[in-house]
């Protein structure tokens, strides 16, 4: 028999989560069967969405089950075959998540390439979900031009590194973002090539937006990209031009909120200027994925396009890394190496 160390959900935590709300399970895994695969992971995913999850109620998802192994993405190497298209030693995709040892039916593994230079954890950030869902929302959701003008909230978070980085490689004419340090900010313009960015912690986002658009049509934002929603939102809706586009994706302000938060005061400006807002899940756009790793990739393996990791050591981190990310302590895409 074959041990596999996993992380569960045992509790709905009510606004921050907590070590409580979790535990680690050993469980024995049976041999497997014609068809199926074992993978040991090498990398596994910690994410803003799985929050959401963590509550009852309807969603885009079905929340998370009490007492089930965490789910989410993870990249490991098959160590034991019964398919024919998942060889030992393949470097394969998956979504059983927050355990060290995985299997089953080899349908429900990917086989992914591996990239001279690029490190097997970039399957779950910029080369997986992670960059899909900044490619789409920017180029399908939000239906980028090359000369918009782009405004990002967390600039220096994994999804939001890479849409300002789209942006820039697709020709736009002012890339500006949001961060929450002034070394986050450094970040997202020395490393990620932002024109500018400002850090939400200085003061009132409305006031310090201002610096970098107008609020007459033709110096505001033509895209804004939102994985914060709250202050950022509004912020951003004082200085969209006539049909502007929001890609609505995160709003991780008020993800821990115990309370229900008064939404913008200037949801008008939708009609007025005739602004189009739009959320989107990344399930629902899969089909964008071959579009996307055909753009995304050689930009990649070539340096032009960048990307960091926050990398924790061990499956028994995987709830520090989570608490953390929901902290914003990490600077790209976390992830746990196993």
């Amino acid at each position: 028999m074959t041990s596999s160390t996993q992380i569960q959900l045992v509790s709905r935590p009510t606004g921050w989560p907590t070590h409580e709300n979790f535990r680690t399970a050993v469980m024995e895994l049976p041999d497997i069967e014609e068809g199926e695969i074992r993978v040991a992971n090498e990398f596994i995913s910690v994410d803003p969405y799985m929050r959401g999850r963590m509550n009852e109620g309807r969603s885009y998802i079905p929340p998370f089950e009490l007492g089930a192994t965490m789910t989410g993405g993870a990249v490991g190497r098959v160590v034991e075959s019964r398919s024919d298209d998942h060889p030992v030693g393949a470097l394969v995709l998956h979504d059983q998540g927050w355990r060290d040892i995985a299997q089953g039916p080899a349908k429900q593994f990917r086989v992914v390439p591996e990239i001279e230079g690029v490190p097997a954890s970039a399957h779950l950030g910029i080369l997986g979900t992670t960059g899909l869902t900044a490619y789409v929302g920017l180029m399908h959701i939000a239906r980028f031009t090359a000369g918009d003008t782009v405004f990002v909230s967390g600039a220096a978070g994994s999804v939001g590194s890479a849409v300002g980085q789209i942006a820039r490689l697709e020709g736009a004419s002012k890339v500006i973002g949001s961060a929450g340090s002034a070394e986050k900010v450094a970040t997202a313009v020395e490393r990620y090539g932002f024109d500018a960015a400002l850090n939400y912690k200085d003061g009132p986002v409305r006031t310090l937006l201002r610096e970098y658009f107008g609020d007459q049509d033709g110096e505001g934002i033509d895209v804004y990209f939102d994985n914060v929603g709250g202050d950022h939102l509004e912020a951003a809706l004082d200085l969209m031009n006539d049909e502007g586009r929001i890609a609505a994706c995160g709003a991780i302000s008020s993800y821990n909120a115990t309370e229900r938060t008064p939404g913008p005061d200037n949801l008008w400006l939708v009609i007025t200027r005739r602004l189009t807002m739009q959320g989107f899940t990344i399930n629902k756009n899969m089909g964008h994925y071959k579009e996307f790793i055909s753009k995304v990739a050689p930009w990649v393996a070539s340096g032009e396009l960048v990307f960091d990791e926050t990398v924790v050591e061990g499956i028994d981190s995987t709830v520090d890394a989570f608490l953390d990310l929901m902290k914003g302590a990490n600077v790209g895409k976390m992830v746990v190496k196993i």
